[in-house]
């Protein structure tokens, strides 16, 4: 099965990096849209048409990719999101950018479930699956550095009009990764007897699965408030310009990146528990010495701008390292249908923190933002020791 796994990993993580693109260029949108004097509240809006499709469509993939396969299925997927990413230079109204962020949040949800479920079908170890799981979900980070460099690279040169044009090169990775999936045999979980959809989820119900979903939602909350927003903080609050704005937000993909792929590789030798609550420690700890300077120093100290990145190095691994834990609990016919609910809370945690976020925006309350972000986590520090105190005793 590893030898399976090491053949199928560069198509598994070209889709996390293509996705990633697509959805994490909503940092870069926004701040492009709010110059064409779109409102921070439809912009808020406007991940909503990303994330709730995502959410709505979770449900209803699995069937599509139990009845397809998880091949063809994520193939599809792929296609879809070529095609519209193609489209998205030649069309100018902001009406498109709803349609297109929902159909690429569809896309993504049956694309998730897909990459889950092929990797728990490869392996079954906790530890195993967290190395594997940081390492594929590292990818995602990099596609948020190559869309801030490659996109901030454009609106900032002599060609800055055509700036929608790197939508051009998602196409052609897309048709790429297509051509590599093509190519190899894909092995498929075990079919289980037909139940309800109602029937199947009961299943799921559980305090210690309620309470882990409520971890997931809040992960997300809290790496939204980063990945779409910090580049319009860094303008807005910090008054720098817009290139420096989403560089430096790409040192935040950077640190996330090396966060995941350190973890990847320490990761068997440590307790997965024991990792991710001390990653959890560092944010905070971070995250003070930021308001620290905030208040007390200067609101507008650019140093900020290097300490905000850091953040990533502890949080990226965090959603991995728990998903990790949980789905090697998971029996393997009902990894795509548990996967679902991940991608359905991942997709709630994204849409109320950015609508959250779009308000302290409309209302100028940026120099609220760190303390936001602080509350955040330190919500998602007592969910999740009630999660590993509940999780230890039924285990």
């Amino acid at each position: 099965m590893a030898t399976k796994l090491s053949q199928i990993s560069l198509p598994l993580k070209l889709t996390f990096l293509i996705f990633s693109m697509v959805l994490n260029c909503m940092g870069l949108i926004i701040l492009q849209l709010s110059e064409a004097k779109i409102t921070y509240g439809e912009l808020g809006m406007l991940e909503s048409f990303k994330d709730l499709p995502i959410a709505f469509i979770s449900l209803f993939a699995v069937s599509f990719i139990n009845r397809t396969g998880t091949k063809k299925a994520i193939i599809l997927a792929l296609v879809i999101v070529g095609i519209c990413s193609s489209l998205l230079p030649f069309i100018a109204d902001f009406w498109f950018y709803k349609v297109w962020f929902a159909i690429i949040g569809a896309c993504f949800a049956i694309g998730k479930i897909c990459v889950f479920g092929i990797i728990r079908n490869n392996i079954s170890d906790e530890k195993a699956l967290a190395k594997t799981m940081n390492s594929v979900e590292a990818s995602f980070m990099i596609g948020i550095f190559v869309v801030n460099t490659g996109f901030g690279w454009l609106i900032s040169s002599q060609y800055s009009e055509f700036w929608k044009s790197g939508f051009l090169l998602i196409t052609l990775l897309s048709a790429v990764t297509i051509f590599l999936f093509s190519r190899i045999e894909i092995s498929e979980a075990g079919t289980t007897e037909n139940k309800s959809l109602i029937s199947e989820l009961s299943g799921f119900t559980t305090f210690p699965v309620l309470l882990f979903l409520g971890v997931i939602f809040f992960i997300v909350f809290v790496e939204q408030g980063f990945n779409s927003w910090l580049p319009s903080f860094y303008k807005n609050h910090l008054k720098v310009n817009s290139f420096f704005a989403l560089q430096a937000s790409s040192f935040l993909a950077l640190f996330s990146y090396a966060g995941r792929t350190v973890t990847a590789n320490i990761i068997r030798n440590f307790s997965l528990t024991g990792y991710y609550v001390s990653c959890i420690f560092f944010i905070i700890t971070i995250l003070v010495i930021i308001l620290g300077i905030q208040y007390f120093d200067h609101e507008n100290s650019r140093l900020l701008l290097f300490l905000f990145p850091v953040i990533g190095l502890f949080l990226a691994p965090l959603y991995p390292v728990i998903n990790s834990k949980m789905i090697a609990t998971i029996g393997k016919a009902k990894i795509n249908l548990f996967t679902s609910l991940i991608v359905i809370f991942s997709s709630l945690g994204s849409s109320v923190s950015s609508i959250i976020m779009s308000l302290l925006f409309e209302k100028k309350l940026l120099n609220f933002y760190p303390l936001y972000i602080l509350g955040s986590v330190l919500i998602l520090f007592m969910i999740s020791l009630v999660y590993f105190k509940f999780s230890r005793k039924n285990s």
